[in-house]
């Protein structure tokens, strides 16, 4: 039996492995669990990642039920379905008055849970119980989490106690919870959830993050937030490193050269943590021999020789054959769409510097608060104009109106109540789309490249475009003509949505999730983006190239899902300023290489 990894020392007896899409979680969570179950311990491993893939990797279905997992004695598993969740969530709340109210107040109380906050809200609840009751997990040395508690989540869980009789009695609107009366019954198993998640005694964060400035910048960000919420013991895993055994050669060494530098700025909040680090394994990691090597610290054998190089599916385009798509409407809105980490920035910005160097009036904007779009255009050019929606001066000035309306006849108990509840995080998205907007109806004569938050407060922004527009039919006469930001967004010859991820598993599997959620938004994805291929960059390398082999899979998925797919290589530097940034959109050059994040 190899040594214990560090961050699997003196464990407590809860762990939660946190990371945006694409670091690794799921694979180290469930090497964390085969490795304690070997041990003799008995665990639970439970995700309520809606594109979870541990069923997949154990090679057995698992559902929203406790499942044994036959080739790991000792080792149970649970994936909670986040729909199911949200459905259920809806009908405690919703069945107990839907004979006694009007059918518009019923109709209100579904569209207020109808969003993608009360899903995350739902899948939240539903493992609240595995932290707060001791009698459900009491057969269990260990509980793994494979999901992420955010700070969105953890501060839903200290909202004031006098927040609940406040809106219960009328005074305000309800939050992005829905109906209050639902939270009221969830008080005590959120109050014990709170207690187990801050204290250090039971329970352990796995920041998981890859060794890429964007990963480590999100990291810390996380940390930075959960720390200040409470949650202190803390392990950094560094996941997918080169691995000694890969033979050197140039690729292999500009691989090596950018990930240390990103290791090297570690910020000194995570400099501090105990660190353990994962080298990249060759193949997927699928079957527990595989889950089992990832912890080996790197003692697995070098990939052979011969392997012939990676294909990519028939059909895939470069950026700039998708450019002279985009080009032809003259002005339009593309919207970069995709889980935090897999480049929509560097997309966002090669796509608006080409159409701007083509001639056309072009502006580039973002809805993400962690976008870096000067970092990565570095100077100014031509017909490019670059902006930035301010998420926190969106919020500010939400809060004021509401605090200036609403809380105008408000007592200052009430007025205290209510700004309390405008903290809430569920208003930040809904609060931005003012200027959302206004930057989709500039697309009538520009083209305009939005680079977007990441996933799921994307959705919750949709969500308020969504219910704005729902808002305007209700409110206009028949026959009336009018044209909401939504239904811009439905239109393909206004709005090109551009769904970018990486050639990997758990992100194609996101990115599949995402482009359902749009699908009932009634928006249908233009393209895809696969960002940061091996496949596409052609490497020498055996090691690299049994990696490229391990691309196939998610690739012909992608291919499965939509019909125009462009690709960009792993490029030798990263992808910042317009001569960089230029090349994204040339066709691709064999040996190319490394980093397109």
């Amino acid at each position: 039996m190899m040594p214990t990894p560090l961050f699997l020392e003196s464990l407590p007896r809860f762990l939660f492995f946190t990371g945006k899409g694409g670091v690794g979680k799921t694979s180290l969570a469930c090497a964390a669990a085969v490795r304690l179950a070997e041990q003799g311990k008995r665990v639970l491993l439970t995700s309520t990642d809606p594109a979870s893939n541990v069923g997949q990797v154990f090679g057995v279905a698992i559902g929203n039920a406790i499942t044994p997992v036959p080739s790991v004695p000792g080792l149970d598993a649970l994936e909670i379905d986040p729909q199911q969740a949200a459905d259920a969530y809806r009908a405690t709340i919703i069945d107990p008055v839907r004979d006694l109210l009007p059918p518009d107040e019923v109709a209100s109380m579904t569209e207020q849970l109808s969003g993608a906050c009360t899903t995350e809200i739902a899948s939240f609840n539903e493992f609240t119980s595995l932290l707060a009751d001791e009698a459900v997990t009491a057969a269990y040395d260990h509980v793994l989490f494979d999901t992420a508690p955010t700070g969105h989540t953890v501060r839903l869980l200290q909202l004031p106690g006098d927040w609940t009789t406040y809106l219960s009695d009328g005074k305000g609107d309800v939050s992005c919870l829905g109906p209050i009366a639902g939270l009221d019954r969830l008080r005590h198993d959120y109050a014990g959830a709170l207690a187990a998640l801050t204290d250090p005694e039971r329970t352990r964060l796995v920041l998981v993050t890859r060794p890429q400035h964007s990963s480590i910048t999100e990291t810390a960000r996380t940390f930075g937030e959960l720390r200040a919420l409470g949650m202190t013991n803390a392990h950094l895993v560094v996941n997918g490193v080169m691995p000694a055994y890969a033979a050197p050669d140039v690729v292999v060494d500009a691989i090596r050269a950018r990930e240390q530098a990103a290791v090297d700025a570690l910020p000194d909040e995570l400099v501090a943590l105990p660190r353990t680090t994962v080298p990249l394994l060759a193949a997927n990691t699928v079957g527990v021999p595989s889950l089992r090597a990832l912890l080996d610290q790197g003692q697995t054998a070098a990939p052979v020789d011969g392997l012939e190089p990676a294909a990519l599916p028939e059909g895939f385009i470069g950026l700039g054959a998708l450019v002279d798509e985009l080009e032809v409407g003259g002005h339009g809105l593309v919207m970069c769409m995709g889980k935090g980490g897999v480049g929509k920035t560097t997309v966002a910005a090669a796509v608006a510097l080409e159409l701007a160097g083509r001639g056309h009036e072009v502006l580039l904007t973002t809805t993400d608060p962690a976008a870096h779009l000067s970092q990565t255009l570095q100077a100014e050019a031509p017909r490019l104009t670059v902006e930035r929606i301010d998420p926190a001066q969106a919020i500010t000035d939400y809060r004021a109106r509401v605090m200036a309306g609403k809380g105008k006849s408000l007592d200052d108990a009430g007025q205290a109540a209510l700004a309390e509840d405008l903290k809430s995080p569920c208003t930040d998205e809904v609060a931005v789309f003012q200027q959302f907007s206004h930057v989709v109806f500039q697309a009538r004569k520009q083209f305009v490249v939005l680079d977007t938050a990441p996933t799921g407060h994307t959705l919750l922004l949709l969500d308020a475009t969504g219910s704005y527009h729902r808002e305007i039919l209700r409110q206009m006469s028949e026959g009336a003509r009018f044209v909401t930001p939504l239904m811009r967004l439905q239109d393909p010859t206004q709005t090109k949505v551009v769904i970018v991820t990486l050639p990997e598993t758990t992100p194609v599997l996101e990115a599949e999730e995402l482009q359902d959620d749009l699908a009932r938004a009634g928006i249908t994805p233009w393209a895809w983006v696969v960002n940061g291929s091996l496949t596409a960059a052609a490497p020498t390398s055996p090691f690299l190239r049994a990696r490229a082999q391990a691309e196939a899979q998610p690739l012909a998925r992608v291919n499965e899902l939509c019909g125009r797919v462009a690709v960009l290589p792993l490029l030798a530097h990263e992808p910042v300023g317009p001569a960089a940034l230029s090349e994204l959109t040339k066709p691709a050059t064999e040996g190319s290489l490394i980093d397109a994040h």
